[in-house]
């Protein structure tokens, strides 16, 4: 079944809009916890604006030695991200190839480009016991360049997806994404995916990608939670989860 990270980026933007401590960061990655969430994501950027570095190392106090549940922190490796990886070591890191003043990650790595700068990182990232996954594309033919450079995992780039659900390009998007995810497996690669996913087009993806290990949602999960609570969200991203691989919810 396919595991749910939580991204909290969100809860941070919304804390950091005033000069206090609340929504705090660690106590609503505990609800989610709590609630049945298999992790919890976090994309530091360099000017913080939501997620700041005393959050990271607060998380990975809250996770650390807790091996039912995972830390996975996203970034650019040529930014600000790997300082922050190397003092904590979660059990994952999601290589994301997005500018500094990007609001939200918009696009894969190009590995014809990045290729060979992305090898000695990934490299480094293993030899401290991190995973490594890079959010790419949904291109099938890219899949085993990702592994070749010594990926673990990649993240399929959703928002294409989520723009194309309920319209009459769904299908063949869904069609798409179903073929990366089994090139992807093919080529030794486990599979996350992740970029506005959210309690409608999440259980169609799952079915037609079942190879979907992870889903990292933060957006629309943080939106639901103003409406049913953290801990209610998270119940419902888990049902919609079950519901996508054909189990009652």
């Amino acid at each position: 079944m396919t595991r749910l990270s939580v991204n909290l980026n969100k809860i941070a933007l919304v804390r950091n809009a005033r000069p206090l401590a609340i929504p705090g960061v660690v106590h609503m990655a505990r609800l989610a916890l709590g609630a049945g969430a298999h992790g919890i994501t976090v994309h530091p950027r360099p000017d913080a604006r939501h997620i700041r570095s005393d959050d990271v190392h607060a998380l990975s106090a809250l996770l650390r030695d807790d091996p039912a549940h995972e830390f996975n922190i996203e970034g650019n490796p040529f930014h600000n991200v790997m300082e922050l990886v190397r003092a904590v070591r979660p059990q994952q890191c999601t290589l994301v190839p997005d500018d500094p003043g990007a609001p939200t990650s918009d696009h894969g790595w190009d590995l014809a480009r990045d290729g060979e700068r992305l090898r000695p990182v990934i490299a480094e990232l293993r030899s401290l016991g991190v995973r490594v996954s890079l959010f790419m594309d949904p291109v099938p033919e890219a899949m085993a360049a990702a592994k070749a450079i010594g990926a673990d995992r990649v993240e399929l780039y959703t928002e294409p997806y989520a723009q194309a659900f309920g319209t009459a390009g769904e299908g063949a998007s869904l069609a798409l994404y179903a073929a990366t995810a089994r090139a992807a497996t093919a080529a030794g690669l486990g599979v996350n995916a992740g970029h506005d996913l959210n309690l409608d087009n999440l259980p169609p993806l799952l079915a037609a990608a079942p190879q979907i290990e992870e889903v990292s949602i933060g957006h629309a999960l943080t939106a639901d939670a103003l409406e049913l609570g953290m801990a209610g969200a998270v119940r419902a991203y888990l049902d919609a989860i079950r519901r996508g691989h054909g189990a009652a919810a």
